[in-house]
């Protein structure tokens, strides 16, 4: 008859498991600190962007203003 080999459970170290608890716990800080710093970048670049956007809108807001004023007056031409 065949007897099936058994393994041998042993409980694993609380220094191992320790160590690798630390290491997930510093790889996810890295992570969380790289991300934060990835994110203050892309809020300086979306700032600039926006105050942009800002400026040419009020520009073409006061363009269509001076046009729509410019229509409505009547021509001051002399006539011939």
């Amino acid at each position: 008859m065949i007897k099936v080999r058994r393994r041998v459970l042993r409980p694993q170290s609380s220094d191992a498991e320790s160590r690798r608890h630390q290491r997930r716990l510093q790889k996810k800080q890295d992570q969380l600190t790289k991300e934060r710093e990835s994110l203050k970048r892309w809020m300086s670049r979306l700032k600039r962007a926006f105050h942009a956007m800002e400026k040419l809108q009020s520009k073409i807001a006061r363009l269509e203003r001076q046009v729509e004023q410019l229509e409505v007056e009547p021509t001051e031409i002399a006539p011939e």
